[in-house]
Formats: structure tokens, sequence, C-alpha cells
């Protein structure tokens, strides 16, 4: 009678699994969306209302008398802002969160024991975070519509699948360190209120950069926040503080750099296998 490794043509050590594990890796991208979709309210449907909160005090603070900015009315201008503030901000909450709750609750033996190589967990964790700031990009969208002047449409759709995916993607990559590197909340809260709100808060999202002076306007172009929502603002109205190509490639070069650092860090096990 044969036995089960005869059956299965495997010797101990061989790889059961030669290239991708489809199945593990679709496995822990479906439960990473399904956490955060349990509490959908708080995690897709509260930004949707922060943002047409923002949006409705700004343009009611700088809207008036028919203010124009780059030619557009203020909550025209600032809406596509708005939306992809809000994704990139979700999508670091959502990959910052997953590691480093492991690690404190000790279940992150759950993360490192199943056979995923470390590109495969990172494309899921990273998956999930995109996944998730797509659907709040709908919902803020869609929230815009409400609110006069906020109803803004796609002229090159390109430029909007682009940004918003890479904009999506570096945050959440950025959210992947963060969780490796964190051992509290409080660590996380502390990127959270020093590197991403400020840098998403001062991308451009309620004003031109041209009508800064020269050196705010360079501290601008050093913020990589700006050239995602520049980007994006030119899929819906068209115009861009900067050259979209410049943006599109800034972007390109950020995502391999810190795709990269992260999956060093899954490698290396830093801060996970101690």
């Amino acid at each position: 009678m044969a036995t089960p490794l005869e059956n299965n043509h495997h010797a101990p050590g061989d790889p059961v699994i030669p290239t991708i594990n489809w199945g593990g890796l679709r496995a822990l991208y479906v439960k990473e969306v399904r956490r955060f979709f349990k509490v959908q309210l708080q995690t897709v449907w509260a930004p949707a209302f922060s943002a047409l909160l923002l949006l409705m005090v700004f343009s009611l603070a700088f809207g008036r008398g028919g203010m124009t900015v780059m030619g557009f009315p203020f909550a025209t201008f600032a809406a596509p802002g708005l939306i992809m503030m809000a994704m990139l901000q979700n999508s670091f909450a959502n990959a910052s969160f997953s590691l480093l709750v492991g690690k404190m609750q000790g279940t992150i033996i759950d993360y490192l024991m199943p056979p995923l190589s470390h590109g495969e967990l990172l494309a899921a964790l990273a998956g999930a975070a995109v996944t998730r700031a797509v659907l709040v990009g709908i919902v803020v969208w869609m929230a815009m519509l409400l609110w006069p002047g906020g109803a803004v449409f796609a002229t090159h759709p390109w430029a909007v699948i682009w940004f918003g995916l890479s904009g999506a993607s570096m945050l959440a990559f950025l959210g992947v360190m963060t969780s490796i590197w964190a051992e509290k909340f409080d660590h996380n809260a502390t990127i959270t209120n020093f590197v991403v709100q400020p840098l998403s808060l001062l991308s451009g999202t309620f004003y031109s950069i041209e009508g800064l002076h020269g050196a705010f306007r360079a501290i601008s172009h050093a913020n990589p926040f700006f050239y995602v929502i520049s980007g994006f603002r030119y899929g819906f109205l068209g115009q861009a503080d900067s050259p979209v190509m410049t943006g599109a490639s800034v972007l390109l070069v950020a995502n391999i750099v810190l795709g990269t650092i992260c999956y060093v860090m899954l490698r290396t096990g830093y801060k996970l296998k101690n």
C-alpha cells in the first residue's frame, strides 16, 4: 500500500509550493479585508463624513466671494485633494495595525508561521490597505457630491488610477514599516501625528504652492505627498502644481524603495522574531 509521501511524490525537504502560494496569499488578504470591513462604519464611512466636514468648513472660510484657486472654485479645487488625503491616511492606518496588534497580543506567530514567503506576506498586508483606501476614496467622492462645487469627475482616468494606487501603496508600505518597528500604540500614533498628518495637510490639498515663497515652495517639492495630491487633482481637473510625469516617477521610485525596505525588514525578522 502506497504511503501519503509516495502518493504526493514529495521527498522530505522538497518544496510543496514551488512558486507563489496563491491560496495562502488570498486567505491572508481576505482576512485583512474582513478585519476592517467588520467595523466599516469607522473604517470606511467615518472618513467620508470627516472629509465632507473639512470641505464644508474650508469652503465657508475661504470660498466666499467667489474665491478661485488655479481658476477653479475653492470647493472644486479642494475636493480631489480631500479624497486623496483620506485615502492616504486610511491606507496607513490599516497597514500599521496588523503586525503591531499581533506583537502586542502575542498572535504574531499567526502571520509568521503559515507557508507564505516574505513577499506574499507583504503583498497581502499592503493589498488590504490599498483596498481600504480605494473604498474610502469612492465613498468620499460620493460624499463630495452632496456639497455645491464638490462634485468632480475624472478627466484623465489614468492619472486618477495611477496616483490613487501609487499613493495608497506608498502609505501602505510606510504603514507596514511602522507596524514592524512600533512596539506599542504610542509609537504608531507618533508616526501618524508627526509624519502622516502634517505631510498630508502640507501637501497642497487646500492651496496651490504657486502662491508660496521660494523656500516654502522648495520644501513642498520635497514632500512626496505633494506629488500624490497634485497628480490626483490633475486626473480630475486637468491641472497640476508640478509636471505630472515627474510626480509619477517620484512615486514609482518611492514605492520601490519603501517596498524593498519592508521586504528586508520582514526577511530579517526585525522586531518580529525576538
